[in-house]
């Protein structure tokens, strides 16, 4: 019997983790399809956009990571975590306030993958990913992990 409830335990937390990671990848994808759209036509605009003080793709960086906030809130209420730890308002305010905190930390990655790391665009046979478009997605990998965390403990109810 003990072993059917740790079982059943094992299963429902490898669900959160499958469902986070679902959510994630499509709010990935609405911030990485968003940052290269907005990353072509922003310079168009604004020409400082491409290199603003020694700070590359400021705008596309910040509108577009919004546009991935929002989506993984509301996908994260919806699929991946039970809510009732706080009021919705409170809880609202805890997502965005962790939220500004991944988003400082994923512009600074960012910064540091397309000054230092990836110095060229890589050619994959059938897609040449781009500088810009490496870093973006190396820098949301990485605050992601950090994002579960402390959703799931601070936020959300486990």
């Amino acid at each position: 019997m003990q072993s059917r409830l740790n079982m059943k335990e094992l299963l429902l937390k490898q669900k959160q983790v499958l469902l986070f990671i679902f959510a994630g990848a499509l709010s990935a994808a609405v911030e990485i399809g968003s940052f290269k759209i907005l990353s072509v036509y922003l310079p168009q605009i604004f020409s400082q956009e491409n290199n603003f003080h020694g700070i590359h793709f400021p705008l596309s960086n910040i509108f577009s990571t919004s546009c991935g906030i929002f989506t993984n809130y509301f996908l994260s209420i919806w699929f991946v975590f039970e809510r009732g730890k706080h009021s919705k308002r409170k809880e609202f305010a805890y997502f965005m306030s962790v939220s500004f905190f991944s988003t400082i930390l994923s512009l600074t990655f960012f910064q540091v993958f397309f000054r230092f790391i990836f110095v060229d665009n890589i050619d994959a046979g059938f897609f040449v990913f781009s500088r810009e478009m490496l870093s973006k997605i190396s820098a949301i990998l990485l605050v992601s992990v950090l994002n579960y965390s402390v959703k799931k403990k601070v936020i959300f109810n486990g």
